[in-house]
């Protein structure tokens, strides 16, 4: 039986009321459409440091980084490194973020317009909001499995749960756009460390450190330290979250959205580098979690959905109050996830998939009406998708999947554009098309009865992701080359 009384719901909803009043407040202050979408270009280092933070953890980062932890023991902190490695690279060096900032866009495929012309911009566009809005699908579930698993509801409530959660974040989002989402961070990043280092510090004192290494050891042996001796993961694990790593840095909206928000360039890169030692912390923190369930319960407590150990772990773990106070944090962190992510899918669709239509020529009430409309329509999306997909596997590598559809593409895009003149329109759009082929591929493969186990088994996600990454890059090169040289009045 879960510790959450009726005193932690009413800790929960005075501080989800509290977000909601705050994010409401400052409709007042957006009145164009770009300080809906990036904030006036206004973002300072400090606010965008706390608003990366709390934007990148939410109740789905803490249960895929837990069920790393409970999957993988210490080894699953793996793709965090990376992440990390790469967030404090591009940062240092400017690598991409320096001229797609300077280019003064909005979005990454107005940047492509400028080099591959008008249908790479629209088809890049199409599939960044493809695969982040079939990345996102989850988030609700999964915000909605932790709250009914941590707070001990009956699943019957879950789309409950999961409706009035995506009210409350469309409500200031939809009103305030960037503005109310940047404040919010901030009150969000605060709530969000407290919940985390509480957490932590209680397993270190109730559990132990020692049991928790002593778990890992049990269970998965040296493979739960090195990735590259884990059954489950090797080398092409590390090589796979690698490019996932990199890609994220450079093309997931969400991220490159805060370059494009800050005052200049400079500001962007040591928002990246400030930022970097975090995606450890994510990964590491909710990992200790997952580890600590994986000593403290039992394989029948837990059942066959490893996704659900950490906060069934937690419900009883966690005393009450202190059960407020956590849910509150992780609600908070939940709430600036979605918030961000709907945002920013909503901007791509505004600013590059309807370009043709408004031309950048709308007023400036008409254009804030269709950004609200069309988050309000990602928020509808959402919840369907949220209720029918059925997920199989383990939730980081689904992520990175569909994630896929366009990191691959569109980060091979943006190195070409930024760094090879010979680059083209033709070699642009084979990378798009191989780009998306290829994870959504893997995706319905997975579930077909027919094709399930070559999918899964005899290629497995990881290889057929390094593949994906192979073949864009190759498409980019050849499609670019082999494209005719235009003709002029002057020759070639």
């Amino acid at each position: 039986m879960s510790n959450f009384t009726k005193l932690d719901g009413g800790i929960v909803g005075l501080y989800i009321l509290l977000v909601i009043v705050i994010g409401v407040l400052v409709r007042r202050y957006v009145r164009r459409v770009d300080q809906f979408l990036v904030a006036g270009r206004e973002l300072n280092i400090f606010l965008g440091i706390a608003s990366l933070t709390a934007c990148e953890f939410g109740i789905v980062t803490c249960m895929y980084t837990a069920q790393n932890g409970y999957d993988k023991g210490f080894a699953g902190v793996t793709p965090g490194i990376l992440l990390a490695l790469a967030m404090f690279i591009v940062g240092a060096t400017g690598f991409c973020i320096k001229p797609l900032r300077q280019a003064g866009v909005m979005t990454i495929p107005e940047l492509f317009e400028k080099n591959f012309g008008s249908k790479v911009r629209w088809l890049s566009g199409v599939v960044i909001v493809l695969g982040g809005l079939l990345n996102m699908g989850v988030f609700l579930r999964m915000g909605g499995d932790f709250l009914v698993a941590v707070c001990g509801f009956n699943e019957k409530y879950l789309e409950i749960t999961m409706t009035a959660l995506l009210a409350g974040i469309c409500l200031y989002t939809i009103l305030g756009g960037l503005v109310s989402v940047l404040i919010t961070d901030y009150l969000q990043f605060i709530m969000m460390s407290v919940g985390l280092l509480i957490v932590t510090l209680l397993i270190f004192t109730k559990v132990g450190w020692t049991n928790l290494v002593n778990a890992v050891d049990a269970h998965y042996g040296a493979g739960g330290f090195n990735p590259f001796l884990h059954q489950d993961m090797g080398v092409d694990y590390v090589i796979y979250n690698a490019f996932i790593a990199f890609s994220v840095v450079l093309t997931w909206q969400t991220m490159i959205q805060r370059v494009l928000s800050a005052k200049d360039f400079s500001t962007g890169q040591k928002i990246y580098k400030g930022t970097s030692p975090f995606f450890i912390c994510r990964f590491l923190l909710p990992g200790l979690w997952g580890i600590a369930a994986l000593a403290m319960l039992t394989p029948e407590q837990v059942g066959e959905k490893t996704i659900l150990a950490m906060p069934t772990f937690l419900s009883t773990f966690i005393p009450p109050l202190l059960m407020g106070l956590v849910v509150a944090a992780m609600l908070a962190a939940d709430m600036s996830t979605d918030a961000a992510y709907m945002l920013t899918w909503g901007s791509v669709i505004y600013n590059d998939i309807m370009a043709p239509f408004h031309k950048g020529k709308w007023s400036q009430r008409k254009g804030l009406i269709w950004n609200r409309t069309i988050v309000a329509l990602i928020g509808v999306f959402l919840l369907i998708y949220g209720l029918w997909y059925p997920l199989k596997g383990d939730l980081w590598t689904y992520l990175t999947v569909t994630g896929s559809i366009y990191l691959s593409s569109m980060t091979v895009l943006l190195i070409t554009c930024c760094y090879w003149k010979q680059a083209n329109s033709w070699g642009a759009m084979g990378a798009i098309i191989i780009g998306a082929i290829m994870p959504v591929s893997y995706l319905i493969g997975e579930q077909w009865s027919l094709t399930k186990t070559l999918f899964t088994e005899d290629i497995g996600a990881y290889v057929w992701g390094v593949l994906t990454y192979a073949g864009v890059a190759v498409a980019m090169v050849v499609g670019s080359l082999l494209k005719p040289p235009v003709k002029t009045t002057e020759g070639y």
